[in-house]
């Protein structure tokens, strides 16, 4: 028998590879298409069994089953006598029909359609096994009206409202609530962005007041389990009823799902509090603390979005080659990649001290005047027009659309994305700025509080040593507030790193006034509405727009 399983496998894999190679990369990818390894397929179904009570007869259900590798396993882990139904649902007919050749002579049953849109059984017809791997398609490939209609059918069928940045996943796993018999075991295979991203909170309080929550297991993000797609994967396992009082979830971290290298049980309680899921099971907990964090001595914003860096930032040749006015230049710094140092040193007139010395478009004349007073400028921004740079969305809400958001330079910068691999280093890298340059939005901004920028007036060099504190915050305490992708990539939003523990700097700095911590809090509750579209203007605190324009150090003074 376990001679036909093998082969039957070796079929299917045969078949999802000629299928995966008739699609490309992107079409793939805008469907969500990424087949289960064996390996982890069998790991996953072995588990369920050990979960479910032997004397069970078996109703299974696989609502996204692609080629059958979840079931190709559930054959191997549960015998024909035991199994009372399979169902597989696959969108694409594709899959579909050749997964039904494959498994035309086992129970499984194919059923060709979209399983966000079937009518749900009746209660005797509900399944007590469901295993997914649903399709990893983005909020913004899902068209509007299909968002609507599937907000509506996860609302009906679990009673959560989901964030309308949520992933197809989110839904399926809502819509999925209904096909489930009482006490039914179910496991996920699911992208692990949901433990920390402000839409992921819909999808955990389906998890804590929906299901019995028993077990995530989170796989090292240096181990990506889909080799074509960056995604940090989680198994996710529940029950289908109520938690009881005093519950504690299994939480499990790499190796594998059955031999883990880190594992802890944490309360439900803890889990209802802790804005970060990730954090756990390195942390026992998430304990409220009163010490100082980033966010006490730093205003933090993202850097400024121009809506095309390739139009907006120039180089000095370039913009005196085509003899645009200096005066609508300021000065901006590279990308992380292209600054290869750590302090940025200033020329005399602001400018930073850079091998790349780029400089930012920035004017607020109508289009009339700049068409009579700069027609070199209007001639370059006619090419803007005809490339469409004007249409794109951030420019669409500026008026006029080429002038940028207010971004004062600020003194400490820190990189927005970074791996956690130990060839690489630190993960994020502090700035310290000494000139009068912007950032682009691949930076985070610290701007001083204003107790705290009273204390630098009043002794400059207390700046490098709270550079060098900077510098010195443990990998750890940076890695437990960000967010992770796979292959290792960690990225930063302004109020993560605000939550990042300070305690150093506070016997250098003066702490925020009560006064200005609440408004922080007011001001960080309204931002986290704002919805996280790359490119999109991140609004700037009052602080910070108060702020005059740095003098004019354009290309001309270098």
């Amino acid at each position: 028998m376990s001679h036909q399983l093998d082969d039957q496998e070796s079929r299917r894999l045969a078949i999802q590879d000629e299928l995966d190679s008739a699609r490309d990369q992107s079409e793939r990818n805008r469907m969500g298409q990424f087949a289960t390894p064996t390996g982890l397929a069998r790991e996953i179904l072995r588990h369920a069994r050990e979960q479910l009570p032997e004397s069970d007869a078996v109703r299974f259900i696989d609502p996204a089953i692609g080629t059958g590798s979840f079931y190709s396993a559930f054959r191997r882990f549960f015998s024909d006598n035991r199994v009372a139904c399979a169902v597989g649902y696959e969108i694409d007919p594709l899959y579909g029909k050749s997964a039904s050749e494959l498994w035309r002579d086992s129970r499984l049953e194919i059923r060709i359609d979209d399983f966000t849109q079937a009518e749900a059984p009746q209660d005797s017809e509900r399944f007590n096994l469901l295993i997914c791997n649903p399709p990893y398609v983005r909020h913004h490939h899902i068209p509007s009206e299909d968002k609507r209609r599937l907000k509506a059918r996860t609302q009906e069928a679990c009673g959560v409202n989901m964030n309308g940045l949520s992933g197809l996943y989110c839904y399926f796993l809502g819509i999925s609530h209904q096909w489930m018999a009482d006490g039914a075991l179910a496991g996920w295979l699911i992208p692990s962005e949901f433990m920390d991203v402000n839409y992921g909170s819909a999808v955990k309080r389906y998890l804590l007041e929906k299901v019995t929550l028993l077990h995530i297991h989170r796989f090292d993000p240096n181990d990506v389990q889909f080799g074509d797609a960056l995604v940090s994967s989680t198994v996710v396992w529940f029950t289908n009823r109520r938690p009881p009082s005093g519950h504690q979830v299994r939480m499990t971290f790499g190796g594998s799902l059955l031999n883990p290298k880190l594992e802890r049980l944490v309360p439900t309680v803890s889990l209802r509090d802790g804005a970060k899921w990730t954090q756990y099971p390195i942390k026992a907990d998430n304990p409220v603390s009163n010490a100082p964090v980033l966010a006490d001595f730093f205003t933090i914003k993202r850097g400024l979005a121009t809506g095309s860096n390739r139009y907006f930032i120039l180089p000095k040749e370039e913009i005196e080659e085509r003899g645009l006015p200096a005066e609508v230049f300021s000065p901006i710094l590279p990308s992380p990649r292209h600054l290869p140092v750590a302090e940025v040193m200033a020329d005399d007139d602001g400018n930073p001290m850079l091998e790349r010395r780029l400089f930012l478009l920035d004017c607020r004349l109508a289009e009339e005047r700049v068409r009579i007073e700069h027609p070199g400028l209007w001639s370059y921004l006619e090419e803007g027009m005809s490339q469409g740079v004007a249409d794109r969305y951030i420019c669409r809400h500026r008026s006029p659309w080429y002038a940028q958001e207010v971004r004062p330079a600020a003194p400490f910068l820190c990189t927005y994305l970074g791996r956690s691999d130990k060839k690489r280093g630190r993960p994020f890298r502090f700035i310290f700025n000494h000139s009068n340059a912007t950032a682009p939005n691949v930076y985070l901004m610290l701007y001083p509080k204003d107790v705290v920028a009273r204390a630098f007036d009043a002794s400059p060099p207390l700046k490098r040593q709270v550079w060098e504190l900077l510098n010195r915050i443990g990998v750890e305490e940076l890695l437990g507030e960000a967010r992770v992708y796979g292959g290792g990539l960690h990225k930063l939003e302004p109020r993560e790193l605000g939550r990042v523990p300070a305690v150093p700097l506070a016997s250098l700095l003066p702490l925020a006034t009560a006064a200005e911590r609440q408004q922080l809090g007011l001001f960080e509750t309204a931002s986290a509405n704002e919805t996280p579209i790359e490119g999109m203007p991140v609004p700037v605190s009052r602080r910070a727009r108060s702020r005059p324009r740095p003098a004019n150090t354009s290309p001309s003074n270098l």
